[in-house]
């Protein structure tokens, strides 16, 4: 096996990299409102643990799947604390509750809610912000997303923010409202670099699918050869883009009379051949895969994965030996 970094390795490690401002807890409270959002709760619970372990609390977590019930919805938000629920059955100690919950003094004045949720709404807005076209959103806006859920204080307003950028970033078809909270996370208190980290955090770590790259079709010819699902989408010059979703991989399989080249473009995922460990696939790894080689690829357990791929060196009869799957058991096992 060979992996070579060329000038498009080095550019897309270049696309991908940001510093290191995000804390881990950052991380945590973003990793959960975005899978929350997703409605993905396998993926979701490993994100709840993985928050727990780094210091998010048990009542930060509650705090923010509530608040995201007014940007996803009561059904992801009541699952996502069912989750939560079913991990603290554990009673991990070093877990932490967090700061004891109290009831908001703004929930017994309507009056004080609206006001509190105006002041809110035009820090976040830059601006005051009156929705005419629609006063009942406007309304509801005011008093109870930027009023009665604001005044919780589990979360801070920046640490809102986040859990609602990333929660947006992990949604289709709300470019508009995520650009807006964007802006509005930068008003409430985060540097602007953190936000962009964040969303390129959340891309490169495979919460979220943001690529220039296609996802592409189904890829039903070739589905009884992988495990999970799989898509592809042909591109200009011979190259396939390769979208796999979180635990997708294909089977063993050997190219005969050809060289694959495999580009990681976007999350993470996995390369391993015969006998070998495996190889961590992250945006700007490129793997050449000898002809011969008894190899599979494919996403991480929690990421989404994309690559391009291309054949080289073709010689007439080329062809591809498709093997046994990539057993459970095997691929729990990759490290």
């Amino acid at each position: 096996m060979k992996r070579i970094f060329l000038s498009l390795a080095t550019f897309l490690i270049m696309a991908t990299s940001f510093g290191q401002t995000l804390s881990d807890r950052q991380k945590g409270l973003a990793a959960c409102a975005c899978l929350m959002a997703q409605g993905d709760p396998v993926r979701l619970e490993q994100a709840v643990r993985s928050a727990l372990d780094n210091g998010v609390t048990v009542n930060e977590l509650k705090e923010a799947f509530s608040q995201l019930y007014a940007y996803t919805g009561f059904p992801r938000s009541l699952n996502a604390l069912g989750v939560l629920a079913e991990v603290l059955e554990e009673k991990n100690p070093a877990w932490q509750e967090g700061k004891p919950w109290k009831r908001p003094s703004e929930w017994d004045d309507a009056k004080a809610a609206w006001e509190l949720g105006k002041k809110n709404q035009t820090q976040l807005s830059g601006r005051a912000f009156d929705y005419t076209f629609c006063p009942q959103d406007d309304y509801y806006l005011k008093a109870h997303l930027f009023g009665d859920i604001f005044a919780g204080d589990q979360l801070s307003k920046a640490d809102r923010e986040i859990v609602t950028v990333a929660a947006l970033s992990g949604l289709q078809g709300v470019a508009p409202q995520l650009a807006a909270h964007k802006a509005g996370a930068v008003n409430m208190g985060n540097p602007p670099e953190l936000v962009e980290e964040l969303c390129q955090w959340l891309c490169s770590k495979g919460y979220t699918l943001v690529s220039p790259f296609p996802k592409g079709e189904p890829n039903t010819s070739y589905a009884k050869y992988f495990i999970g699902n799989s898509y592809l989408a042909p591109l200009e010059g011979g190259y396939t883009n390769v979208t796999f979703e979180p635990g997708c991989r294909n089977n063993w399989h050997i190219h005969h009379g050809q060289v694959q080249v495999l580009i990681c473009v976007a999350g993470e995922g996995w390369y391993q051949e015969w006998g070998e460990p495996a190889v961590k696939l992250t945006p700007g790894v490129v793997i050449e895969i000898p002809e011969g080689v008894k190899h599979w690829h494919g996403a991480a357990a929690d990421s989404w994965m994309q690559h391009l791929t291309i054949h080289k060196d073709v010689q007439d009869g080329a062809s591809n030996e498709w093997l046994e799957p990539v057993v459970d058991e095997q691929y729990r096992d990759v490290k």
